[in-house]
């Protein structure tokens, strides 16, 4: 926290809040930032799992052109040899 920002200031911030929106719209202000923080882990959450499996594809596919290039360059070896 912020040096300048005491006890007091934080009361006089509390005391405008409640001014302004009043004592019912408080409990729906916040279940309404905690239903977005939850959506917000959750997209972040998939999308990190659709990172992961699309690594996991690229290295696949990597693997699977070094595979064809180590046989053909076996076979090219092969009929040099001949």
């Amino acid at each position: 926290m912020p040096s300048w920002l005491g006890p007091w200031e934080i009361l006089i911030v509390v005391v405008i809040i409640l001014l302004i929106f009043g004592g019912k719209l408080i409990p729906r202000l916040g279940s309404s930032l905690g239903r977005s923080v939850v959506g917000l882990k959750k997209g972040l959450k998939e999308g990190e799992e659709g990172f992961k499996e699309a690594v996991k594809e690229d290295t696949k596919v990597d693997s699977t052109a070094e595979d064809m290039a180590e046989e053909t360059t076996t076979k090219t070896e092969k009929t040099d040899q001949s």
